[in-house]
């Protein structure tokens, strides 16, 4: 396996240094996540064209290589000594129903190999505007034979305009790529928050669910209530502010993650994650988010001898609290001891489940 990661404002440039430093023979496949601000046009030909196998990517709002980076690529090349690839180019996203999500799976399964799920796990990456990654990821995991399933929701940086996925020569939003990926190497999937509820609580009392739009909390205003239960202002409401406290919803025994998007004009919150009215919340506490990323990679590599890749989809908002704490440099030396390849979400994908603010991902290595 090979990775790297490259900065330019040229896609074309981008990609052909990254083939420099990556292209293998008997390449089984190409993972890349880059910059939303190239053309898709030219990142799907070029792709195809330096690489010469199949390929699946996405935009991001961030890669994440050796370094924490915006307007570029990073990508990895998996041999066909160790693994085996196959996907599906999913598109438009409301046609995907649990029977097509069952034919794919079979699809899939037939062409990997299939009854036997023996190092086999799943792998999808979806358009992160589409409001459709639950329905996505439910359908998906029930079709799936015992194998797990991570991913992530492609970003444009925060502009929320526009997220594009690749798969070998389709691209576009209103889609998703779908993989199976098969391998003779150890591996384990996992996911990461550092997020615990507090006794901050309160109940979405109207909400849009087909937007993910809370228009009120506790009966007034969404937006002024939460900010009420921070001490703050409407106005001091920022990317940041949510990133440091989002709100958690309990799921039978677990807490997940459930970050909000926005601020509207009307004081509404706009969520990246499905969100219901009658619901209660607690404010998340962040618990050491160095601290806590750091016994999880210990834990990780104690289940091998040497860890030999981590592809990983990270959150946005975790980024941002990165940069908000100052922290990068201690990260980034945590996910090299990994050597960590990956992208910045608008939400991860674990087995039947969405979330925001974690990280989930797969390692793999020897043992």
């Amino acid at each position: 396996m090979k990775r790297a990661s490259v900065v330019h404002s040229d896609p074309g440039q981008a990609i052909r240094s990254l083939g420099e430093q990556i292209k293998i023979p008997n390449q089984a496949a190409l993972i890349f996540f880059c910059s939303a601000e190239y053309d898709p046009a030219v990142v799907s030909e070029e792709c195809n064209r330096v690489f010469e196998c199949p390929i699946l990517g996405c935009s991001s709002a961030g890669e994440i290589g050796e370094r924490y980076q915006t307007g570029g690529i990073v990508g990895l090349s998996l041999p066909m000594e160790h693994f085996t690839v196959v996907s599906r180019y999913i598109s438009p996203l409301p046609m995907y129903t649990p029977q097509a999500a069952s034919e794919t799976v079979a699809s899939l399964m037939s062409e990997i190999g299939g009854e036997s799920v023996e190092g086999v796990f799943a792998f999808s990456l979806i358009d992160g505007l589409s409001v459709l990654e639950e329905e996505f990821v439910a359908n998906t995991y029930g079709a799936l034979p015992r194998i797990p399933l991570v991913g992530g929701s492609a970003g444009d940086n925060l502009k929320f305009e526009k997220t594009i996925v690749y798969c070998n020569r389709d691209f576009g939003g209103n889609s998703a790529v779908l993989s199976l990926i098969k391998t003779n190497l150890p591996f384990q999937t996992f996911e990461l928050n550092h997020f615990t509820p507090s006794d901050k609580e309160m109940v979405t009392t109207e909400v849009d669910t087909l937007s993910r739009t809370v228009y009120e909390i506790d009966g007034g205003p969404a937006a002024e209530e939460y900010a009420k239960l921070l001490g703050l202002k409407v106005e001091d409401l920022t990317p940041h502010v949510f990133s440091a406290h989002p709100v958690m919803l309990q799921i039978g025994d677990e807490w997940y993650v459930r970050s909000i998007q926005k601020v509207n004009p009307d004081k509404s919150l706009t969520f990246f994650c499905a969100i219901e009215e009658g619901i209660p919340l607690s404010i998340g506490n962040g618990e050491s988010f160095v601290s806590r990323l750091d016994e999880r990679s210990r834990q990780l590599q104690e289940n091998f001898d040497e860890v030999l890749l981590t592809l990983g989809c990270d959150c946005i908002l975790r980024k941002l609290e990165i940069e908000q704490r100052g922290i990068q440099e201690e990260v980034e030396e945590i996910l090299q001891k990994l050597r960590f390849i990956g992208f910045s979400t608008f939400g991860e994908q674990v087995n039947a489940i969405h979330v925001n603010q974690t990280l989930t991902g797969v390692v793999f290595g020897r043992r």
